[in-house]
């Protein structure tokens, strides 16, 4: 199917994933518009765009319900209906372990990775409701299927509660034409790694998987005919253990 002219939202659009699945949609001709913290990162992918219509851009904090409605207003005006909206903003910290780690740095994860995605949900099912249309993709990960101390507890458990989000919605929203689906990548190579208690080699990064790689995928899901859902992927790179 198309996407030629069907509007998408990507959060967490200004690096990493969120970067490149909103240049991977403009260039499939839709309208995107990229929402994250920090307004010249989103900037340098608007540029960075070979789309044939330009990404617009407009920051948010998605861990602020007042900023997501913002949000949500501004791209009524400047989008229209939105068709798409992928989930790709999310955070990890360094000390992650049960022992090192702060309240403070769990409330931070859990408010962004999780919480922040039911403000976006919130938001945008009614007019998807209206419309008995729409495709929500959430970018989670692995951890939200295997807690592994590699992600850490704060970090596991927000992507565990992004699946069940994800999956409660899926479940709710079919009968309104509404298609939510989980993605769930391996190692990524992307700026949560620098967060990693460990630094990563080069040839490390090399070997996993790339932003783009993801993207792909959503555009795989998106350009799928309203009556095809996928509820969950796993994208992973083939030198990761997934059992």
């Amino acid at each position: 199917m198309s996407l030629q002219g069907k509007t998408a939202i990507v959060t967490g659009g200004g690096t990493g994933i969120g970067a490149a699945v909103a240049v991977a949609l403009a260039q499939q001709g839709c309208r995107v518009a990229v929402a994250g913290r920090r307004r010249e990162k989103l900037e340098q992918v608007a540029a960075a765009s070979t789309g044939p219509q330009p990404i617009l851009v407009h920051p948010v904090d998605i861990a602020d319900r007042q900023s997501v409605t913002d949000l949500f207003t501004w791209a009524a005006e400047a989008l229209g209906p939105i068709d798409i909206l992928v989930n790709s903003a999310g955070v990890n910290i360094a000390k992650r372990t049960l022992a090192e780690i702060s309240p403070e740095d769990w409330e931070r994860v859990l408010q962004i990775n999780a919480t922040g995605v039911f403000y976006c949900l919130h938001a945008v099912l009614p007019q998807m409701r209206d419309r008995r249309d729409g495709l929500i993709v959430n970018i989670s990960s692995i951890a939200g299927k295997r807690a592994t101390p590699l992600g850490g507890v704060a970090y596991n458990a927000s992507k565990f509660a992004l699946t069940a989000l994800g999956t409660s919605a899926s479940l709710e929203e079919g009968k309104n034409g509404i298609r939510v689906t989980n993605i769930y990548p391996g190692e990524v190579d992307t700026p949560i790694l620098e967060q990693r208690p460990q630094p990563l080699t080069a040839e490390h990064r090399a070997q996993i998987l790339q932003p783009e790689d993801v993207a792909a995928a959503v555009v795989m899901v998106a350009q799928l005919p309203p009556r095809a859902h996928i509820p969950e992927m796993v994208v992973k790179p083939t030198t990761q253990n997934y059992a």
